[in-house]
């Protein structure tokens, strides 16, 4: 991927305002349309595994980098960070799909569900509970380990789910209110000529991952 988009992203984090922005906009627009370029190729590659994907197209799953601050105390109107949430229905879908987060130093490719519906995540709960197993199976699988952090401990609760046993070995697999795998990225990598295939890669060995999360939420 060529690093305008890091090096956008990295004025725009100093110029947060909408003047800058205004005087800038060819170069947004530039970038915009590189990650946009960047999405529509991964999807291509994905397709070829994934077919569930195979008509999306890259507009429908790129967030808008402009922020809703109307109930935020940070007043600031844009994102410094650009994504895409790769899936059935774009980036509105609530089923498994493939997050690609670029953000100079913090950048991170990620597959599952974020935030389900309570109805969902009772869902998950419910196949890992009962194919205890296999999930664990998925997440222990020697590539994935290598390519991905594990499941997010974002928000994860405390105690054991309402209609879970508490005495269930694996309880704490059942405590996850979001359902991720994710993997960092360094900025010399998101800049690379290799990127895409880092990101094809890395969303392969999550697939196994998303495919369970599918036959739970029965998408």
């Amino acid at each position: 991927m060529d690093k305008q988009v890091l090096d956008f992203l990295s004025q725009l984090e100093k110029n947060n305002n909408r003047e800058w922005f205004q005087q800038n906009k060819q170069q947004y627009n530039e970038a915009k349309a590189e990650m946009e370029s960047f999405v529509a190729s991964v999807i291509t590659d994905l397709a070829k595994f994934d077919d569930s994907i195979k008509y999306v197209e890259a507009k429908d799953c790129m967030f808008r980098i402009f922020r809703d601050v109307r109930f935020a105390a940070d007043k600031s109107p844009y994102k410094i960070n650009m994504g895409a949430w790769i899936s059935q229905a774009g980036r509105k879908s609530a089923g498994p799909g493939y997050y690609i987060h670029l953000q100079p130093g913090g950048s991170f490719l990620a597959a599952g569900v974020y935030m389900p519906e309570p109805d969902q995540l009772k869902k998950i709960r419910n196949e890992i509970y009962y194919n205890i197993t296999e999930f664990k199976s998925i997440l222990s699988e020697k590539k994935l380990r290598k390519n991905s952090v594990g499941l997010s401990d974002h928000d994860k609760g405390k105690m054991a789910p309402r209609d879970f046993p508490k005495d269930f070995p694996d309880i704490d697999l059942l405590k996850y209110k979001h359902y991720t795998l994710s993997q960092p990225l360094r900025d010399e990598m998101v800049a690379s000529d290799h990127f895409q295939e880092i990101a094809v890669m890395t969303f392969k060995v999550m697939y196994p991952f998303n495919l369970f999360l599918k036959r739970a939420l029965d998408v």
